[in-house]
C-alpha cells in the first residue's frame, strides 16, 4: 500500500508586526536602480571630458580623426599665449623640462599640441622647438573639423 503524499506548501516566513508599527527592512531595489543609472551616466560622460585647457582650435577641412585614448601628453596654448602641460601652467622656458619629466614617468606617451587659433605663429613655433629639444620627435597638432555647412560658404 502506497500512501499518497500530498505536497506540503511552504508559507513565506514573515514576521508578525503589530498594526501601525514600521517595518525596519531595507529595500535595495531602488538603491541598485540609482547606482546603475549613475554608472551609465559616468560611462557616457567620461569619454567626452576634454583634457588640458579649453582652447579654440583652428578649423581644417581634411584631417585624420584620432580619439582621445588618454595616452598622450597634452600641451595647450591658450589665446593669451600661456602654455599648459595637461592642466598645469608652465613657463615657456621650463616647458622642455616639464615634458622631459612627464616622458620619464610615462615613456610611451606621445605629445598632442592644442593651440588656440588666435595665437601668434612665433609662440607656436617656440613651443614646438621646446618640445623638440626635450627629445620628442613626433608631435600631433589638434584641429577641429570643418562642418558641412561651413564648407558650402
Amino acid at each position: 500500500m502506497t500512501e499518497a503524499r500530498t505536497p506540503r506548501r511552504r508559507r513565506l516566513q514573515t514576521k508578525a508586526h503589530p498594526k501601525g508599527q514600521v517595518r525596519a527592512e531595507i529595500n535595495v531595489t531602488p538603491l541598485v536602480d540609482v547606482v546603475l543609472v549613475l554608472l551609465i551616466i559616468f560611462m557616457v560622460i567620461t569619454p567626452m571630458i576634454v583634457r588640458g585647457v579649453s582652447v579654440e582650435l583652428p578649423i581644417t577641412s581634411h584631417h585624420d580623426v584620432k580619439n582621445d585614448d588618454n595616452k598622450d601628453l597634452v600641451v595647450s596654448i591658450n589665446a593669451s599665449g600661456d602654455v599648459y602641460v595637461n592642466a598645469d601652467k608652465v613657463p615657456l622656458d621650463r616647458l622642455g623640462a616639464a615634458v622631459q619629466e612627464e616622458r620619464r614617468r610615462y615613456p610611451d606617451k606621445g605629445i598632442f599640441l592644442k593651440a588656440d587659433h588666435r595665437i601668434r605663429y612665433g609662440t607656436a613655433r617656440a613651443t614646438m622647438e621646446a618640445i623638440h629639444r626635450a627629445g620628442v620627435e613626433d608631435v600631433q597638432l589638434g584641429t577641429d573639423e570643418q562642418k558641412p555647412a561651413e564648407l558650402a560658404r
